[in-house]
């Protein structure tokens, strides 16, 4: 009779534990599900029906695999394989761009897209005109409403190596490097290793911001490829954020120096504030342009005469791509070995261009910190 009691108190018990495990799975299913009702609010109905289907897809793996063993970090991974996040874009075709192929207008926009991968988008249904799907050599009119719906990117499997990189200063909320020139700074499409960030997993041990993703962890702020000089890399995302928030309001200093050609500039001191964007010609290339552009400011001051080059220092306000560069060359002095905005100079690798000071206010101690390198 006892052994009867017993057998029958452990079922008990096993029946309220299971039930307080399914209870808990479904609790983490529906807040998935809400999630991504929230996440999923700005864009189309029928991206948000097939979003719940694949939700209610996860509840009904859940049922299935009810009795065998499932954690609480196999049920998220599994949310996170059936939730997808996608990005919509609204552009407004204007009178220039009547006549203009879509996928063209598209590819010169600030996406990130290649022209080919804007053309897969449209054959796949994510680009429309006034809610209608069109082919890829649509010509716009005037007033034409376009919405590009960009799915996220497939992340790469960033590996640690054991790359040299020069620590200017490192404690446990930050990093200060100077990266050298021809290093690139994340991975990306044509540079999966080898690069500055590869490096750090390897250095910190992983110990990094996750704020950017598994691509650019602790990346607070970027240099170009071929630019050379200091990075500040957050160990901690309270860390990143508030570094973040000090270049938002632009009280984080950063200086570079550059040598310009074109001979003698017309002001030894002087401003450039021209919005930067894509360029319609060349997505690879940004330009000074009204259209689809962002608010830029640089600030400059002319070091040393140099016959027909000029040393000059440069402070950044506000930090587009390609800003030093693009400003440079619009006011008629590119930055020497620029192949990209000014002229390639054999035996130099891309431009003469040094990411020289950076200062800011410590996240933790609230100390202002300035560091400077040579080039």
């Amino acid at each position: 009779v006892s052994s009867a009691v017993a057998i029958k108190s452990s079922f008990v018990i096993f029946v309220f534990d299971l039930y307080i495990v399914t209870n808990e799975l479904f609790l983490f299913v529906k807040k998935a599900k809400t999630d991504n009702e929230q996440n999923s609010a700005d864009n189309d109905t029928d991206i948000r029906k097939v979003e719940d289907r694949e939700i209610d897809r996860l509840e009904l793996d859940i049922v299935h695999n009810f009795f065998y063993p499932y954690s609480v970090d196999k049920v998220a991974d599994t949310a996170c394989k059936h939730h997808s996040q996608r990005h919509k874009l609204d552009f407004i075709a204007t009178a220039e761009e009547t006549g203009e192929r879509i996928d063209r207008f598209l590819s010169a926009q600030d996406t990130g897209l290649t022209r080919s991968a804007v053309q897969k988008l449209i054959e796949d249904g994510g680009v429309t005109v006034g809610g209608k799907k069109v082919s890829k050599n649509y010509k716009l009119h005037n007033g034409d409403s376009v919405e590009i719906i960009i799915p996220d990117p497939v992340e790469l499997d960033v590996k640690p190596q054991d790359i040299p990189v020069e620590i200017v200063y490192e404690d446990s909320e930050l990093l200060v490097v100077n990266k050298p020139k021809g290093m690139v700074v994340h991975p990306a499409a044509g540079n999966p290793d080898g690069t500055l960030v590869n490096a750090l997993l390897y250095l910190c041990q992983g110990r990094l911001s996750s704020i950017n993703g598994v691509i650019r962890p602790g990346i607070v702020h970027r240099i170009d490829k071929n630019t050379s000089g200091l990075l500040i890399v957050a160990k901690t995302d309270s860390a990143h954020n508030f570094l973040a928030a000090q270049i938002k309001e632009h009280s984080f200093t950063r200086e570079y120096e550059a040598v310009l050609t074109g001979g003698r500039l017309k002001a030894p001191i002087g401003t450039v504030d021209a919005p930067i964007g894509r360029s319609k010609y060349d997505r690879k290339k940004m330009c000074v342009t009204e259209q689809n552009s962002k608010h830029a400011v640089t600030h400059y001051e002319v070091l040393e005469e140099l016959g027909q080059y000029s040393l000059v220092k440069f402070r950044l306000e506000t930090g587009r791509t390609h800003q030093i560069r693009v400003h440079s060359a619009y006011i008629g002095h590119p930055v020497y070995g620029d192949d990209v905005y000014g002229k390639a100079v054999k035996g130099i690798e891309g431009q003469c261009l040094h990411a020289k000071k950076i200062g800011f206010i410590h996240p933790a101690t609230k100390e202002y910190m300035e560091f400077d390198s040579e080039y």
